[in-house]
């Protein structure tokens, strides 16, 4: 064999173990990326325990401020005046981007330029400790029978189909319940987690806000 023939198999040889290495590179950085998402949602949820626990036992959006009612400011569909609420608690707003959510980047503060743009998770406006299995946020890259939920409160229709969609895990969430605790879940166990939420026990309403 000629020195060209030798360095045209190395090429060859070396151009298929990379076209081997690189699905097992994306299967391994989307699972890195999905459980930096839950372990960014386990500290969200610290965070919301604590200010629960410091105001009354009432999350953020419950809760009414002589200087500034929460409410009224999470009722404009802005959620990242929900997530400044609890800055203090939070420390730091890099926890609120997913690795994975390539339509918002990272915020370096909860001041200058803060906005939706900085955050990948939604919250719930009705959830309570009354029913710790009720989500309490999550990741908000949902789709309804299909078709994607846009930014603003999103009122959970009575019937719906909820979905995750492709470009963030694989058809596959996560999110915070009002106990603390963080759940992965595809589409069949995410309808069922809205369901079994309240054990049965009808809700006024069931409305997150996407950012």
């Amino acid at each position: 064999m000629t020195l060209i023939e030798v360095l045209v198999i190395i090429a060859v040889v070396a151009v298929l173990v990379v076209l081997l290495l690189v699905p097992a590179l994306n299967v391994a950085k989307r699972k890195a990326e999905r459980i930096q998402c839950v372990n960014n949602l386990m500290q969200i949820n610290v965070a919301l325990k604590v200010w629960e626990g410091d105001n009354g036992d009432k999350y953020p959006m419950q809760f009414a401020l002589t200087n500034s009612e929460t409410m009224k400011l999470t009722g404009s569909s802005n959620a990242y005046v929900f997530w400044q609420t609890v800055s203090n608690q939070l420390s730091t707003p890099f926890m609120l981007h997913c690795p994975a959510d390539t339509n918002s980047f990272p915020a370096t503060n909860f001041a200058v330029g803060f906005s939706d743009a900085n955050i990948s998770y939604f919250f719930s406006l009705d959830t309570a400790d009354t029913y710790p299995q009720m989500i309490l946020d999550g990741d908000d890259n949902l789709a309804v029978n299909g078709v994607r939920v846009k930014p603003g409160i999103f009122n959970l229709p009575a019937t719906h189909s909820l979905a995750w969609t492709e470009e963030r895990h694989g058809r596959v969430g996560n999110i915070g319940m009002a106990d603390g605790s963080v759940q992965q879940t595809i589409g069949n166990t995410l309808n069922s987690a809205v369901v079994n939420a309240t054990n049965g026990a009808p809700v006024a309403t069931y409305r997150w806000v996407i950012p």
